[in-house]
């Protein structure tokens, strides 16, 4: 793994944006706009290293599996924050019928600098974004930069295999709705929803879109519609399940909640059972389960532990975002404590390249390694003003 420098390509920002990336500039609190898309530089794999790291994910996906299923099984729901008893039957009715419920991607935060094992820092397996610029706009960077080299990066193609393979899972007669907050201002989570519905197309589905605001519900039939009023059988949506369960209309997702049953009215893409794994409480499960695991750090949910002394620890929210809510704390700091739950791991912090700290986000379509996107941040944590840059195979 190597960092390095280049010029950008003429006219790179209009390029990019053609490509799908409809932010590739991010406005910073001083009201200056930096590239969010950086080419500027870019990271070098070995082939080696590239196949190493797939099965590492392909083993800790394997593994939180393992671990949603410990929860479903003993119960373990509080831990994660589910408290209420109908959401917590919910997602245990979705995980025991997980064959019949599509489910589609997810994408592993690591810790990795070249040297060391790849380390877990969470897993985003409801509503994962930076999707669109891993799969299209570096891999078109490649072939015009690169021509002939390779790049970790089967997005586009096992997106569109995964939609064909689960399409028997979806409720007959009535178009896959792909959903998304118009309350996102800067627009990504519209383009994510666009390119997986462009995906979806591809596979042969019939789509169609629509914002979570404008759902509506229809007393009558005591049925989610869409402005027409025609009745939305199912539906992608990248709108967290902690939401979901949580907003005004939470029984009536409960109460319709097709759970692959085929008693509901709703069948909902990512499924329930994908709050097992999107919850930070999973890696101190994860740590419980598989202890000293050379890809896994750490982690506790009911205080820093010995890691207060001895490594330092990060406090995370158990639905943290962006790196929202996340603290550091230096080995032998006074532990602060936290009026939220949350999840404390060892404090492993991120790889230093000429001053940029980066994480790899390692992209799962279905149970199969498909790509990676690359985020750097001039602080510890990764967060909203994070760049991306592409990669190579070289």
């Amino acid at each position: 793994m190597e960092r390095r420098t280049t010029e950008p390509r003429p006219g790179w920002q209009q390029t990019v944006e053609e490509q799908g990336l409809i932010y590739p500039l991010t406005r910073y609190p001083d009201d200056s706009l930096r590239p969010y898309w950086d080419e500027s530089a870019y990271y070098v794999f070995s082939l080696d290293e590239v196949e190493a790291l797939e099965e590492v994910v392909e083993e800790l996906h394997l593994m939180c599996l393992r671990a949603a299923d410990h929860i479903v099984t003993t119960g373990r729901f509080a831990d994660l924050g589910i408290t209420d008893p109908r959401v917590a039957d919910a997602v245990a009715e979705a995980w025991r019928r997980r064959a019949e419920l599509p489910s589609v991607y997810g994408r592993f935060d690591l810790r990795y600098d070249g040297a060391g094992p790849a380390k877990l820092l969470e897993y985003n397996a409801d509503t994962p974004t930076s999707l669109v610029e891993a799969a299209s706009p570096q891999w078109f960077w490649m072939e015009e930069r690169f021509p002939g080299a390779d790049q970790w990066n089967s997005l586009h193609e096992r997106l569109i295999a995964a939609w064909k393979k689960q399409a028997t899972l979806l409720p007959p007669g009535s178009p896959l709705y792909f959903a998304y907050s118009s309350a996102d201002e800067l627009g990504e989570d519209l383009m994510t929803v666009a390119y997986l519905q462009e995906t979806a197309e591809q596979a042969g589905l019939d789509t169609a879109w629509i914002s979570m605001e404008e759902i509506g519900w229809d007393p009558l039939s005591s049925r989610f519609v869409d402005k027409q009023l025609r009745f939305i059988r199912s539906g992608f949506k990248l709108y967290p399940w902690e939401w979901l369960t949580t907003d005004r209309f939470a029984d009536h997702v409960l109460d319709t909640l097709d759970n692959g049953g085929g008693t509901g009215s709703t069948l909902w893409i990512e499924p329930a059972w994908k709050m097992l794994l999107s919850n930070k409480a999973l890696l101190a499960i994860l740590w419980e389960l598989y202890p000293g695991h050379p890809n896994l750090l750490p982690a506790y949910l009911d205080g820093p532990r010995e890691l207060a002394d001895s490594k330092g620890y990060v406090a995370k929210p158990l639905l943290g975002r962006e790196g929202a809510g996340v603290t550091i704390h230096e080995p032998g700091a006074v532990p602060v404590p936290r009026e939220e739950p949350c999840c404390y791991q060892e404090l492993s912090l991120l790889p230093d390249f000429d001053g940029n700290r980066v994480v790899l986000g390692a992209w799962v379509v279905e149970d199969e390694s498909a790509g990676l996107g690359i985020r750097e941040s001039p602080g510890p944590v990764t967060d909203a003003y994070a760049r991306f840059l592409p990669h190579v195979i070289l």
